[in-house]
């Protein structure tokens, strides 16, 4: 199941859930208007369900000022309903705000996009630290599954300066495969499907299937929490 905690909603439309088709989001979740069960729609992909994002969710930590333990609210309303699904994915918004926390409160572990661009090492620094954060006061449990280097391109030599630092800092925390820049990759979220579906051939998709295999031989968690850096 992917849950998507993001108000741009990239994901559900990637997964081809339109917006006028998402009565229950992941808002409502949030605000405690609508359980799990009620918000979980099916995709055309077989065998993944979706808990679809909503442009509200952009406000919701000024909704949200003065509730209590308001960083567990996902945790609560996802944590005992879960167990039929083999792996819950939590796609986070590009900013360390109120959702990404809910977000790694209820995870198990982290998993972090990282372009291959200076920006966004330094938005890892910063990712990092909120983790550790997390980890001492909400959530002990949460570990970094690890960082998926995206955006590739072997011709650009800033690429392979990003690629060699993060994995001088990180090691073994970061995957061998890496994601490459691909047309096919770009065009796939505007038909409203993952590139996987729309042309399984291409370069990226052949990636992202032996980025899978290599998670799978790593050991795959229960609840993950993607935030790009």
């Amino acid at each position: 199941m992917v849950i998507d905690l993001d108000p741009q909603g990239n994901a559900s439309t990637g997964l081809g859930v339109e917006r006028q088709t998402r009565p229950v989001t992941t808002y409502d979740l949030m605000v405690g208007e609508s359980g799990l069960e009620e918000a979980i729609v099916t995709t055309p992909v077989p065998r993944l369900s979706l808990v679809a994002a909503s442009p509200d969710l952009a406000g919701i930590e000024f909704e949200l000022t003065g509730r209590e333990r308001r960083e567990f609210l996902l945790s609560e309303a996802i944590r005992s309903r879960v167990a039929g699904f083999d792996d819950v994915l939590i796609d986070c918004p590009p900013a360390l705000n109120l959702l990404t926390i809910n977000a790694l409160v209820a995870a198990d572990r982290v998993l972090v996009p990282l372009q291959c661009e200076f920006y966004a090492l330094e938005g890892l620094t910063q990712l990092i630290g909120t983790i550790e954060r997390v980890q001492r006061g909400l959530n002990p449990r949460l570990v970094l599954q690890g960082v998926v280097l995206t955006m590739y391109d072997r011709r650009n030599n800033l690429c392979d300066m990003v690629a060699k630092d993060v994995r001088g800092h990180f090691g073994g925390k970061v995957y061998n495969t890496m994601i490459p820049r691909n047309v096919r990759i770009s065009e796939a979220p505007s038909h409203g499907m993952p590139v996987l579906v729309y042309d399984q051939r291409c370069a990226g998709s052949q990636a992202y299937l032996q980025l899978a295999a290599e998670m799978l031989r790593r050991g795959a968690p229960k609840a993950t929490a993607g935030v790009s850096a």
